[in-house]
């Protein structure tokens, strides 16, 4: 009879170990689509804002006002930033790969998270720097004499303000990639 509830414990065992396994197994996948969706957002944000440019015309068509991205060091960082985290995101996919046949790994875990959220920080640095630059594109601030510039520049605004949704977007999703990663750290111990 003990033989009997020994061995069926040791299947209950077998069985919580293997659903576990194959949960890690699906948040690796998870990761692994998540980080994918990341470098799209990223890489998006980067190219629509550096391929920002208006010009208008001004009294003749010799003399032009111009508005470009590199104009503004905060939008030159901003795309900087989006293509460092693009390139991270990059190279991430080889250890979610490793998660994904491997998913008891945990130190590699541990590594993803400390530069998951190294990453999280330069881009809501860029996003949230940019994003009060636009604000000002967009609504001016009289008492610095600065005059919002979005209704002769029109096209130059709408491309920022969609750039900086993608990298807002990108935030979400490591942010939710550090929530996974840690989740899977916590229950794996």
């Amino acid at each position: 009879m003990a033989a009997a509830g020994s061995e069926l414990g040791a299947k209950e065992v077998g069985s919580v170990l293997r659903s576990h396994k194959g949960a890690g197994r699906g948040v690796a996948i998870l990761d692994f689509i998540l980080r994918l969706v990341g470098i799209v957002a990223t890489l998006a944000s980067a190219i629509a804002m550096a391929t920002t440019n208006e010009s208008l015309p001004f009294f003749t068509q010799f003399i032009r006002f111009r508005a470009k991205y590199n104009d503004l060091p905060t939008f030159t960082f901003f795309v900087a930033a989006n293509s460092v985290v693009c390139a991270y995101l990059v190279l991430s996919l080889a250890l979610s790969i490793f998660h994904i046949v491997r998913s008891s790994a945990q130190n590699s875990r541990v590594v993803l998270i400390f530069f998951d959220t190294g990453m999280l920080g330069l881009l809501s640095a860029g996003a949230s720097a940019s994003a009060a630059i636009v604000y000002l594109a967009h609504k001016g601030n009289t008492r610095a004499n600065w005059f919002a510039i979005c209704q002769q520049f029109n096209s130059f605004c709408q491309r920022t303000s969609g750039s900086l949704i993608g990298s807002f977007g990108g935030m979400i999703v490591l942010v939710l990639l550090i929530l996974m990663s840690a989740a899977n750290l916590s229950r794996s111990r």
